[in-house]
């Protein structure tokens, strides 16, 4: 999902939001100029940058965000394709983004607040640079999370189906249940989804994240009518059609998608900062309370990415693969305990789950969240 989000301290309360910062918060460790880094200034109006041309292969942008909002940086293709992005950078935080960019012609775009087209600068990108000398081990992961992201978006489309069938029958118990596992391949490689652009803001967003005029579609406009309103009218029968219509859209183009292997770490990152600011607070299920199902599928769909891109990780840097097995050991072990078998994905209700349980769920996506920033760095070499 790309909701209109707000920092995590203004989403947690008490003890939970000291908890819920580090997942959203990561300090930069590169400044402008330093090995080449492109540094990017990111302000409510403006999205200055301290280059126009960069080498390809490793592209670092060092960020920090001046702004009073929130804000997102990409770097976009000419077709509005994502290569790489950071999204919830909040006021006064820094953070270092490293991409692996082929050259041609490319957009460094900053979206305060985290909608619109947002404030744009062109950066031409030249040379064979180190993507054509990558380890052949890149190659093959690259290779396996694409197919990984087509056979998720194959197994998403018959439990949409079953889904939409059952609102299009007026079926509401029988909706309610197809909700949840309707959404777990999409919650596995979202940043996939999200590399569009055009697709998510269609089929993932909450009531607060739509921008000025957008009518709300997809998923969640559903999940209010179902466990809300407790109703399924016409409306909901059309937008059902409209989600089934989106999300095979989603299915074909998967296969376009730009998937490198610092896409591939910076993805499995975003989906942990999803679960700080979306699932941990309980915001992105508001109304059916299955926050623990998305949860879990974000987390898989991380460590998916973590696994393919272990064994370089290794050979450059074996400490932080030590500490991203133990933790992801760790997180997996605590959503366990909320499910009857590791085979489960019927979790508990979310509005089940108390303050200080949430506070443990959250100091674990932040364990893991720490050392997985520094991932897309591992894999392309220190």
């Amino acid at each position: 999902m790309r909701p209109l989000r707000r920092p995590v301290l203004a989403v947690l309360s008490g003890a939970l939001a000291l908890g819920g910062l580090t997942a959203c918060t990561e300090k930069s460790d590169a400044k402008a100029g330093e090995d080449g880094a492109i540094g990017v200034t990111a302000a409510d109006t403006t999205c200055d940058t301290t280059a126009k041309t960069a080498k390809a292969g490793k592209v670092t942008l060092a960020i920090a965000n001046k702004g009073k909002r929130a804000t997102e940086v990409e770097i976009v293709m000419p077709d509005g394709r994502i290569v790489s992005e950071k999204e919830n950078i909040g006021p006064g935080v820094s953070y270092t983004l490293t991409a692996e960019v082929k050259a041609g012609s490319y957009e460094i775009a900053c979206r305060p607040g985290m909608v619109g087209h947002g404030v744009r600068q062109k950066l031409t990108v030249s040379g064979k640079g180190s993507a054509a000398e990558r380890d052949p081990r890149l190659d093959a992961a690259v290779s396996a999370y694409r197919d990984y992201a087509q056979d998720q978006a194959d197994q998403t489309l018959p439990k949409v189906m079953v889904f939409t069938d059952a609102i299009r029958a007026g079926e509401l118990d029988a909706a309610k249940k197809a909700y949840a596992p309707s959404r777990i391949g999409w919650e596995r490689t979202e940043p996939v989804a999200e590399s569009f652009g055009d697709i998510d803001p269609k089929t993932d967003t909450r009531a607060d994240g739509l921008e000025k005029g957008q009518k709300w579609t997809g998923w969640h406009r559903l999940e209010k009518a179902l466990f809300e309103d407790g109703k399924i009218g016409a409306e909901e029968k059309t937008l059902a059609t409209r989600l089934d219509k989106d999300l095979k859209d989603w299915q074909r183009r998967v296969g376009r998608a730009v998937i490198t292997p610092t896409s591939m770490a910076n993805g499995a990152k975003d989906l942990l900062d999803e679960v700080a600011t979306g699932k941990v607070t309980g915001e992105e299920e508001r109304y059916s309370h299955t926050d623990l199902v998305d949860f879990k599928a974000n987390v898989e769909g991380a460590e998916k990415a973590y696994t393919l891109l272990r064994a370089v990780a290794k050979t450059n840097d074996p400490d932080l693969v030590a500490r991203l097995d133990t933790r992801f050991a760790a997180l997996d072990k605590q959503l366990d305990a909320y499910r009857p078998s590791p085979d489960s994905y019927e979790f508990t209700s979310y509005d089940k789950v108390g303050e200080a349980r949430r506070k443990k769920l959250s100091d674990g996506v932040n364990a893991l969240a720490e050392p997985l920033s520094k991932l897309a760095a591992a894999v392309v070499g220190k």
